[in-house]
This record gives C-alpha cells, sequence and structure tokens, in this order.
C-alpha cells in the first residue's frame, strides 16, 4: 500500500524516478504483468533495466539494457519479485468480482506487431495460423492442457484445405530459455512427446506430424537466423489467426490483434467474464478472444456453471467447431 501511494505521489508531482525492473515468474505472469509495466515506465522515459530470465531480450526490444541473469523460472510470485509492480497476481486485482481486470494507470503493452512485422516469413503469402500447444505436468496433475494427434491431424486438415498455411508450435522445454517448476518436472518425469499410432505412418509424435502434411509446418523446422523466441515474434506479427491452450501460450497470442480460439479445460479461466472487454487479454492488443471450454470434470473442483465433460479426458469438439465457425 506504501508503495502504491507513493507512486501517487511522484505521478502527482510529475516525477518518475528511473526504475530497475527485476522479475523471474511464469513466462505468461511475466508478458501480463511484468513487460507492460516495463513498457509504461519506458514511455515515460524511466526504464533503466531490465534483468529477467534467458531467452527473454527480444520481449523488452524497447529497453537498452536487458540482461538474462536468471536460467530459471519459478511459480512463487513473491519470490518472483512480483511484489515490486503495480500488479502482483495475474487473475486481477478484485480477482472474485472482476476475474482477469488489472490496475492499468501503470501499464501499457509493447506494439510487438508493428515492430516485429516483416517480409522474411511470409510463407508463399499465404493466410497463417499459429498453433500453440504445451505437454506439462499441470501442478502435479497428468497433462491435459494440450491438442492430441487426432485433434490436431483434424485441425491441420481442415485449415489447409481453407487454404491456410499452419504454424505449429510446441516446446520441448530442452529450448534455449529459462522453465518453471512444472516444466521442470515434466522434464524429469519424462513428457515430452505426445505419441499415437497413425494409420498409413505408425508410431508418431505430434512434432513430427507436420511432416507428413502439406503446407503445415514445426515451428523449430521453420529456417532462421533469430533465436527461438525472435523468431516466434516475427512468425506471430505477420499472423491475425491464432489457436491456442490456454496459459502463457494464450497471453503471448492476445499480442498480435486479429483472432485467438483459447481452449480451456480448467482453472480460474473458467470464471465467468474472465475474457471479458476489462481482461487483460483483450487489453494487450484488442484481440478477438474466443474461449472454448472443454470444463474436465475430474480436475475441476468448481465448474462455474459451465457444461462439464465428464469422461476424464479431452474432448475438442467444441473447439473443432468453432475453428470451422471463425476461419
Amino acid at each position: 500500500m506504501r508503495d502504491n501511494r507513493e507512486r501517487e505521489i511522484r505521478r502527482m508531482r510529475g516525477y518518475i524516478p528511473t526504475k530497475v525492473v527485476k522479475t523471474n515468474p511464469e513466462f505468461g505472469v511475466e508478458l501480463a504483468l511484468t513487460v507492460p509495466y516495463a513498457y509504461w515506465l519506458h514511455k515515460q522515459g524511466a526504464l533503466e533495466t531490465v534483468i529477467t530470465s534467458k531467452g527473454m531480450k527480444p520481449f523488452y526490444y524497447f529497453c537498452d539494457d536487458v540482461r538474462e541473469e536468471f536460467s530459471e523460472r519459478t511459480i512463487d510470485n513473491a519470490a518472483a519479485g512480483l511484489d515490486e509492480l503495480p500488479n502482483n497476481w495475474i487473475h486481477g486485482i478484485n480477482p472474485l468480482e472482476e476475474p482477469a481486470v488489472l490496475n492499468y494507470d501503470e501499464w501499457i503493452p509493447p506494439p510487438y506487431k508493428e515492430y516485429y512485422k516483416n517480409d522474411e516469413f511470409n510463407f508463399d503469402n499465404k493466410p497463417l495460423v499459429f498453433i500453440s500447444s504445451k505437454y506439462n505436468l499441470e501442478h502435479g496433475e497428468t497433462p491435459l492442457g494440450f491438442f492430441d494427434i487426432q485433434c490436431l491431424y483434424d485441425m491441420f486438415t481442415e485449415l489447409t484445405r481453407r487454404g491456410y498455411v499452419v504454424i505449429y508450435k510446441r516446446a520441448t522445454n530442452k529450448e534455449e530459455f529459462a522453465i518453471d517448476q512444472n516444466e521442470m518436472n515434466s522434464v524429469h518425469q519424462g513428457y515430452e512427446n505426445i505419441m499415437a499410432d497413425v494409420e498409413g505412418i505408425g508410431r508418431i509424435s505430434d512434432r513430427e506430424l507436420p511432416q507428413y502434411m502439406e503446407d503445415v509446418w514445426l515451428f523449430d523446422d521453420i529456417p532462421t537466423k533469430y533465436s527461438y523466441n525472435e523468431t516466434q515474434l516475427k512468425v506471430m506479427a505477420n499472423c491475425d489467426r491464432f489457436i491456442t491452450v490456454c496459459g502463457g501460450n494464450s497471453i503471448l497470442s492476445s499480442y498480435f490483434g486479429g483472432t485467438v480460439i483459447s481452449y480451456v479445460h480448467k482453472g480460474k479461466e473458467l470464471r465467468p467474464n474472465y475474457f471479458g472487454e476489462n481482461s487483460y487479454f483483450r487489453k494487450l492488443s484488442n484481440a478477438n478472444i474466443i474461449p472454448v471450454y472443454d470444463v474436465i470434470g475430474t480436475v475441476n473442483k468448481e465448474t462455474y456453471d459451465h457444461e462439464v465433460n465428464q469422461t476424464g479426458t479431452n474432448d475438442y469438439t467444441k473447439l473443432l467447431n468453432t475453428i470451422k465457425e471463425n476461419f
């Protein structure tokens, strides 16, 4: 409270001292809370240094002094340094009444699309759809927030039939950037590949599927001279359509305008109006956020009056129908 009051007094006096921003939270939390604060400071001429996690420098292109000092992230918000920010909780300042609504007084998202848009990653000038998934333990629970191979095959087939080039990204957590405890545990317990038997091909992983399909790229296979994250920002800046699992991937996808279809299977994102017009999701770039709820009963104590999937596993029917309706 005292820090907020001091900031208000400084603002009233028109004086904002230069600031060092130092955090290492989860990737999505950093994108929603740290980056917009750092960019706000930059716009005031008050950003001195950003100290962040390995791989994050491209997200702070506006800062001349970015230091990637953290080799690991943490899911502990206090340990991550979030208490030094105007917003320290991603689910909002009043998460029960107004979920995902932040204090926007010192919060400006950087214009990634404007800055990173380019002529290099144009894929024969065909329209792009960027699909982001993950395969991680979620606080000890078996992964469910991902797209399985049948779902991917159905999405790839439908989208390429409609004339799109599809970019599929799912990190293995062994890339050149810092990861958090959930991701570390996933690596240690062998959650690396999503596998399935595919008729006519045999047993393959999700990351191998694109090589068997025309106009589908695995993100890692895109020729590039840039780092993983700079390449990601450049490719996404050329895209207006995104399909993503909820979490850090959906937050990043929401920075580029266009339409974002977000698959939500559990968590606080199920709360009514979480993706409303005052949500940080909307304010990142005014993107059209379309949540698709697959509320799996076995992992949700609170379902917020959503229809509940009692099968214990994913049902992508609504997702596929939403893609057909919007793309």
